[in-house]
């Protein structure tokens, strides 16, 4: 006898053994057993999660020769013909196929006939949406009001193109993607039926791969089966898939926690020698920072039984979250720009050294650096800006050099040239330009800021900022905020307010020109102020 595939050969017969879409189970077995048919179902999902599977067990369940039931016997002449492929009131259709209307009006047209088997003759209608409009125009009619006898059963993997006229007409179930664990346990079950030695992790690995597909993984496995001469081991897995080993990116995350950019140039090497797939390592890679940013934010996500638990908390304790979340940036951002580069392992050994260079110690390095020289040209004293009065005309600046109280009695620096100066950016900068300088003294620096702006307080802004500030000034300083509304402007006031002043310049030049009067009177036009943008 021919050998058949898991994939054939472990389709569910009924809807006890079927896997992962227990919502659905419930309902059509609800509807069974009630005796509550509907005449044209439509189900959706990807490839490979049943719908054509559930079609035929429902089928089955209609024309079971025990009666209509959730659990069809499976011995009678009705269940063993659906099983095979050959009940004559089964009609079986593929849309891709058949996409023009006489086709479907053929079809349609025995639909008036009674059932010469059974109960009820079922139309399977597989990726529906490949019709065309002219077919789905054709059988509108037919779908609404079919014969008693007729039931519909239509399956998609792109329900967003179907008519809405066809989508009211049915009852819709969506199919879900299968969990990997989900997968991974079915397919133990089948090895275990099937006498073949296989390692759990080797389960894992196919059940990722075959991204919710219980199609997929069978197929999978089958090819895995043959790979490891009948036996199912995680390294032959491993190397069927070409999936990168989770110890590679562990080792990246903790070289990177220590500086070790030589040990990650030389992991990018092995990865290469063994052909891993580069694209799919930078995958993983934003997984499990993904992973350990949830860990940091929700203590105790990880699960106990989880072998990896250890190393996950180690790097989750030791990386901070701005910097997960940096990393997870440049990951998915080096793995859309593999294909830029001049190869993948380019792309891919770049993309480790980015994350390399943007580690919290290598910053801290530059801003030690750029502070060093911004002390040594840094001035004694610089003006600070003060609001105009609220009776002073937009546009308008009064410009002093008011000082700020110091308790050691040396003169203060004016804020809004200090920020200008500070080696800041991101976060931090915004931080600073909303802020109004309250006091500054030897070791302590008091900043107000209002309660609107409060968020910009979010680390790790205020450390960068205080640190900053310490360079600038050449000795360590403490930030304190005061939460209440400023009193004179802010930096950022300041730019809104001279970028307001620029735009009406620029609007009323463009009002005063000649040539744009003439139109406006000769033409009864309108001058559009948004779309007017200053030069400078």
């Amino acid at each position: 006898m021919s050998y058949q595939v898991l994939a054939r050969k472990w389709r569910p017969r009924n809807f006890n053994s079927l896997v992962g879409q227990e919502h659905v189970v419930r309902a059509l077995t609800h509807a069974l057993s009630s005796q509550r048919l509907h005449h044209a179902y439509l189900f959706t999902g990807t490839r490979g999660v049943g719908k054509t599977t559930i079609a035929r067990i429902l089928a089955k369940s209609l024309n079971c020769e025990t009666g209509v039931t959730p659990t069809p016997c499976g011995i009678c002449s009705a269940c063993l013909e659906i099983d095979g492929g050959r009940f004559v009131d089964l009609l079986e259709v593929d849309a891709a196929t058949n996409t023009r209307v006489d086709e479907m009006r053929q079809l349609l047209e025995n639909a008036v006939y009674a059932p010469t088997r059974g109960r009820y003759k079922v139309y399977v209608i597989d990726e529906v949406h490949m019709l065309s409009n002219s077919a789905f125009n054709a059988m509108l009619k037919t779908l609404e009001e079919p014969p008693d006898h007729v039931k519909f059963i239509l399956a998609t993997t792109d329900p967003q193109k179907i008519p809405v006229t066809v989508l009211s007409r049915c009852l819709l179930f969506n199919l879900k993607q299968m969990p990997p664990l989900a997968i991974s346990t079915h397919l133990a079950h089948v090895l275990q039926a099937e006498g073949v030695k296989f390692e759990l992790p080797a389960l894992g690995l196919i059940a990722r791969s075959a991204a919710g597909s219980m199609r997929d993984a069978l197929s999978l496995l089958d090819q895995a089966i043959a790979h490891g001469a009948g036996e199912v081991e995680e390294t032959q897995v491993r190397a069927m898939l070409g999936t990168v080993d989770l110890d590679y990116l562990y080792s990246i995350l903790e070289s990177v926690q220590r500086g070790e950019a030589g040990e990650l140039s030389r992991i990018a090497t092995e990865m290469a020698v063994r052909s891993l797939s580069f694209g799919a390592a930078l995958q993983d890679l934003a997984a499990l920072l993904t992973r350990l940013q949830i860990e940091q934010m929700a203590a105790g996500s990880i699960d106990e039984e989880d072998p990896d638990r250890a190393r996950l908390l180690a790097l989750a304790s030791r990386l901070s979250p701005e910097f997960v979340q940096l990393a997870y940036q440049i990951a998915i951002q080096g793995r859309a720009e593999l294909a830029l580069a001049p190869d993948e392992y380019s792309g891919f050994l770049m993309t480790l050294m980015r994350i390399h260079a943007f580690r919290p110690e290598s910053v801290a390095d530059v801003l030690s650096a750029v502070g060093s020289a911004t002390r040594r040209n840094a001035r004694t004293q610089i003006p600070k800006v003060t609001p105009p009065p609220l009776d002073e005309p937009v546009g308008k600046a009064v410009m002093v050099n008011q000082q700020i109280p110091r308790s050691d009695g040396v003169e203060a620096l004016g804020w809004h040239q200090m920020v200008a100066e500070l080696q800041i950016n991101g976060l931090a900068k915004e931080l600073a330009q909303h802020c109004e300088l309250r006091d500054i003294s030897e070791s302590e620096c008091v900043l107000r800021i209002s309660p609107a702006q409060g968020h910009l307080q979010m680390k790790p802004a205020p450390d960068k900022l205080r640190q900053a500030l310490s360079d600038y000034l050449g000795r360590a300083i403490t930030l304190r905020f005061e939460l209440a509304q400023t009193e004179s402007e802010t930096p950022a006031a300041t730019v809104g307010r001279e970028r307001l002043q620029r735009q009406e310049l620029a609007v009323a030049s463009i009002e005063k020109d000649s040539f744009v009067r003439d139109v406006i009177e000769s033409c009864d036009a309108s001058l559009v102020e948004s779309s007017i943008k200053p030069i400078v």
